[in-house]
């Protein structure tokens, strides 16, 4: 799995932009999450299994898109 860098930004396949601020782990299920924030609008905290936040973008679905992953890192 790729790896998932705190504290730096990504971008969304659909084009927005997002700063990680951490990995944090489910004490249930020990699933991996990371823990984002938007940087826009109301710059609202999010989180999202890590699997899913490091896969690639579903070609079948959005055949349109450039982007290899759903959210890339920014250099």
């Amino acid at each position: 799995m790729r790896k998932i860098k705190i504290n730096r930004i990504y971008n969304h396949f659909k084009g927005k932009y997002y700063i990680v601020t951490n990995i944090a782990t489910n004490t249930e299920t020990n699933e991996e999450y990371v823990v984002y924030r938007s940087l826009y609008d109301d710059c609202k905290l999010w989180v999202r299994p890590l699997k899913s936040f490091a896969s690639k973008v579903d070609k079948e679905k959005y055949p349109n898109i450039n982007q290899k992953y759903r959210f890339e890192l920014q250099k």
